[in-house]
């Protein structure tokens, strides 16, 4: 890896129990467990998470902290969303969604689990790569 110091939080371990669902190389780094489950996500360039849900009943969702690099956040029927440092996503439970890295930067974000009631991931297709290339 080219750069180990995008930011103050760790990089992780290569994200080989989700690569499935990543179209490039991921890392995860688990910052809390206890409490509120946050993690460091990090993308190589070009990486991107497919489409996917954070299904609950009730609460539920996710939150994510830009803390390094350029990337983009994509809910289902809408524009994608240039992210950079210092932007926050909030995402609702039950919004189809994907994030990811830029073609030409590495980016970071802080994922931060909302608790909810019956909560799951469900992983979809994986971003439609003519769309993704249109994107600067």
């Amino acid at each position: 890896m080219e750069n180990k110091n995008l930011s103050a939080f760790p990089i992780g371990e290569k994200n080989d129990a989700y690569a499935q669902y990543f179209d490039g190389q991921s890392y995860l780094a688990m910052l809390s467990k206890e409490q509120v489950i946050i993690a460091n996500v990090t993308f190589e360039p070009g990486c991107r998470n497919h489409w996917h849900i954070h299904h609950a009943e009730k609460g539920g969702g996710q939150i994510l902290v830009v803390i390094s690099g350029r990337g983009w956040y994509q809910e289902w029927g809408k524009e994608a969303r240039e992210l950079k440092p210092g932007d926050v996503v909030n995402i609702p439970a039950n919004v189809k969604h994907w994030h990811g890295a830029a073609k030409d930067s590495w980016f970071q974000h802080l994922a931060v689990e909302v608790s909810g009631e019956k909560t799951s991931t469900e992983w979809c297709e994986p971003v439609d790569p003519d769309e993704y290339a249109k994107l600067k």
